[in-house]
């Protein structure tokens, strides 16, 4: 696909695909360079460009139709991806997520409207999409996906109320989900974010 870049084990020789979503004006490299500190040498990675890295302009706490076409065509890149990929032999349960900032939010948005048995969900600071959370936009079931959500009180992008309404929406939809909450980390992904996340998802 275009505007996508691979690193990792080939998708041919590989039992499972990382798929890394960027933050607002970041690029697919930076949330790749992650995968170093992560347990994922026998994954295949794959973290895809948004244009003028961004993934939508405004706010995610926006109302959705602010967003849009935007939103819609990157939700869309992540559907197109994760088809792809189940076209060429993966499972759900093989597939992995992880975003940190704008690409959290975007992923958490595009796996809760369609909920599975995931290999797991990794959100770096994020939260559901739009103004409220809109229980019609999100679907499925998942299955005791193992969920990793870490963000900062206070954080100036995402607030704790969103976080805590989305790990409230992935626990109702099945998702075993670990939620922490770190105080002034600031904007970033912190050590104790990678060591949680290697334990509970890639351990």
């Amino acid at each position: 696909m275009n505007n996508v870049v691979y690193a990792g084990k080939k998708l041919s020789q590989a039992q499972k695909v990382l798929i890394m979503i960027h933050g607002r004006g970041g690029s697919a490299e930076d949330i790749l360079s992650i995968a170093s500190s992560l347990n994922v040498a026998d994954f295949a990675l794959i973290a895809p460009q948004a244009n003028d890295s961004s993934w939508y302009p405004l706010s995610f706490l926006s109302p959705r139709n602010e967003n849009e076409p935007y939103l819609s065509s990157s939700l869309g890149v992540l559907a197109a991806l994760t088809a792809d990929l189940e076209s060429q032999g993966f499972s759900k349960s093989q597939l992995y997520f992880l975003g940190f900032s704008q690409g959290a939010c975007l992923l958490l948005d595009f796996t809760a409207a369609h909920a599975a048995n995931y290999g797991g969900i990794v959100a770096f600071t994020g939260g559901v999409i739009g103004d409220h959370v809109d229980h019609r936009n999100y679907h499925g079931d998942f299955m005791g996906t193992p969920v990793f959500i870490g963000s900062s009180d206070p954080d100036f992008h995402v607030p704790v109320t969103r976080v805590k309404e989305t790990t409230a929406l992935f626990e109702g939809m099945g998702a075993t989900v670990t939620e922490i909450i770190y105080e002034n980390m600031g904007h970033t992904i912190s050590h104790a974010e990678i060591v949680q996340v290697n334990k509970l998802i890639f351990g």
